[in-house]
């Protein structure tokens, strides 16, 4: 009875609103699809289903007949015969359950690698505005939860609902060909048993959506108390016992959710087990009258009574079979709502590779406005849902400007002016809407990604590691990189000292975002690994705007051996970048207003002029505000 009332709750508590759910059109044609390459085990895998149902009945039949033509007359060799019979089928029922888990797995398994390699790569895919959207959690959970929803649907919902229905269309053959009338009256009692059932499951399915709620909630708590950044903020502050307290209340609340969900299962069995029980004294008292009358023989009534045992699940299952079936196709369809959503940077086709040589770069009349949220995000993958979905107003306003090969060109203006846009548009993070950014003659949007991206090296001012040794993060750049070519970049980035004097040298693992390093030497590392890929244009977004004096004279040293050579679009920070650069391009409110030489700039006295006296004037021998 156990494992009756099992699949019986695990169908009956999900949720049952799904049923109601219209899915997008073409979801179940596309779910086939990805069906296709494994129709040939789903084939043997349903077959094998089949076979395996069919069992069922076979062992009360056998043991019908071992009483009745053995037992009662006392015939030893039909017993012997007939007990090495039902063991041959229990090894045989052994066998195909192996060879079904199998097929299973392999169908499943090979979904689940299908649908997570897709989703991976197609979300590595999306634009920068999507990850700046997103719920981190969620779209995890979306690639693992959901992928394994789906997965369901060729597994544990067709062989649910294939072996249901041929078990319970043998079943019940057989017991009305055994005896209609109790047949009768055993189907008689279904609605005390699915009924009830019904209820207590609706209760547990929102019993157990509040848990995984509290669950959730308490999962994000560790999750932003445990990393680096978390951890440093609770100590600075000093709050460990309201820390303590907080995550107390909500562990208390899994807790209290967790027995009421213990108690309402304990009473969901009992009362499956007492109907199931009620049942079975039902038959046993008729079906004993009949035997005692002659009408019924005892291994037909203790067959009866082995068949009964197995109605009620397959009846209870298929009763919500439709649930089942929805809350599959209804996670395949959140799968495809992420596939669905197309990367706003994509390659033409007959896209060509930039040419190779001194780089050179041209914004030619360009204008942007950031996309609106519904252009780059999933409502369903956002923390919160706000109002601003319409995307923002224009960023960037005719902006034209030429960055001959080899020249350092620098960007400076207010904050919110447009400088981080318009850098982001050279790596080609996003595309422009009016205009065109070209690299050496070419417009990026008619250039291949990867050619793009050889080219073009970032360095932000928060340089991000992996939680990888050294040896890895440089090798992203380059992973074919030899451990003397990372030892010239490390020492070029000015930071070997720091890795040669490292226990495990290459081989040390800098933490979580690389928080086993100081921001410098994070820096520096970032610098090493741009040399390591050797871009031809160096994109600076205010690369030493958070480091101390210290640590900002030795990145910048980094940063003149990173330039050299190279063609370069800085957003200023620093004085001496300012006064060297070949062209300073002033951007005020999305347009280049001034252009020109340090000294050039300083005589017009426009904007540059006012931003040196507030911002520069004080520091003048060394370090930009």
């Amino acid at each position: 009875m156990s494992m009756q009332g099992w699949h019986a709750m695990r169908s009956l508590t999900k949720d049952d609103s799904v049923k109601d759910r219209k899915l997008a059109p073409g979801t179940s044609r596309r779910v086939m699809g990805y069906a296709r390459p494994y129709r040939r085990e789903i084939v043997v895998f349903v077959a094998l289903v089949i076979v395996t149902s069919a069992l069922v009945v076979a062992t009360p039949l056998l043991l019908r007949k071992l009483i009745d033509e053995g037992v009662t007359p006392k015939n030893r060799t039909v017993v012997i015969e007939l007990s090495l019979l039902v063991a041959a089928l229990a090894v045989a029922e052994g066998v195909l359950s192996l060879a079904q888990r199998w097929y299973s797995a392999r169908i499943g398994e090979g979904l689940i690698y299908d649908l997570r390699t897709q989703v991976f790569s197609h979300v590595l895919r999306q634009p920068i505005a999507f990850f700046t959207r997103t719920q981190t959690g969620a779209l995890v959970s979306r690639l693992n939860n959901d992928v394994l929803g789906a997965q369901q649907a060729f597994t544990s919902v067709l062989s649910s609902v294939v072996s249901n229905v041929v078990s319970l269309a043998l079943i019940i053959g057989t017991m009305a060909s055994l005896s209609w009338q109790l047949t009768l009256a055993a189907l008689a009692l279904v609605p005390l048993f699915i009924i009830p059932a019904r209820v207590m499951g609706r209760r547990l399915a929102g019993l157990t959506h509040t848990q995984m709620n509290l669950n959730a909630d308490m999962g994000n708590r560790m999750t932003e108390r445990f990393n680096v950044a978390g951890a440093l903020l609770v100590k600075v502050f000093g709050l460990p016992a309201r820390e303590d307290v907080e995550y107390a209340e909500r562990a208390g609340g899994v807790r209290d959710m967790g027995v009421r969900i213990a108690m309402n299962r304990s009473i969901f069995f009992v009362a499956l087990t007492l109907v199931a029980s009620l049942a079975t004294a039902m038959v046993y008292g008729f079906g004993g009258l009949m035997a005692v009358n002659g009408t019924l023989t005892i291994g037909t009534l203790l067959a009866l009574t082995a068949l009964l045992a197995r109605l009620y699940g397959p009846l209870t299952s298929l009763s919500n079979v439709r649930v089942d079936i929805m809350t599959a196709l209804v996670s395949f369809e959140r799968v495809f709502e992420v596939l669905d959503l197309q990367p706003l940077i994509t390659e033409k086709p007959e896209a060509k590779p930039l040419p190779t040589g001194p780089v050179g770069v041209e914004l030619d009349h360009v204008g942007f406005r950031y996309p609106a949220a519904d252009e780059v995000s999933l409502s369903s993958l956002e923390t919160t849902v706000t109002g601003d979905r319409r995307g923002g107003g224009t960023v960037l306003k005719d902006v034209t400007a030429t960055v001959e090969p080899g020249q350092v060109v620098a960007l400076v203006g207010p904050s919110g002016a447009g400088k981080t846009t318009i850098t982001n548009l050279v790596a080609r993070l996003y595309d422009p809407t009016s205009g065109a950014v070209r690299v050496n003659g070419v417009d990026l949007r008619d250039a291949t990604l990867e050619s793009v991206h050889a080219t073009i090296g970032v360095v932000t001012q928060e340089a991000h590691l992996f939680h990888d040794t050294i040896r890895a993060n440089l090798s992203y750049a380059k992973h074919d990189a030899t451990e003397e070519e990372m030892v010239a970049a490390l020492k070029a980035a000015q930071v070997w000292n720091l890795v040669d004097s490292l226990p495990e040298g290459l081989d040390t693992v800098v933490g979580d975002r690389g928080h086993r390093l100081s921001g410098g030497e994070k820096q520096r590392l970032a610098i090493a690994r741009l040399l390591l890929k050797g871009p031809g244009l160096i994109v600076l977004d205010e690369a030493t705007a958070h480091l101390d004096s210290e640590s900002e004279v030795a990145v910048q040293r980094a940063l003149d051996e990173a330039l050299s050579g190279r063609t370069a679009l800085v957003i200023a920070h620093r004085l001496s970048t300012v006064r060297d650069a070949d062209q300073i391009l002033v951007v005020e409110n999305g347009r280049v207003v001034e252009r020109g030489r340090h000294h050039e700039l300083l005589a017009h006295g426009g904007l540059y002029a006012d931003l040196y006296r507030t911002q520069f004037a004080e520091q003048a021998d060394g370090i930009v505000a």
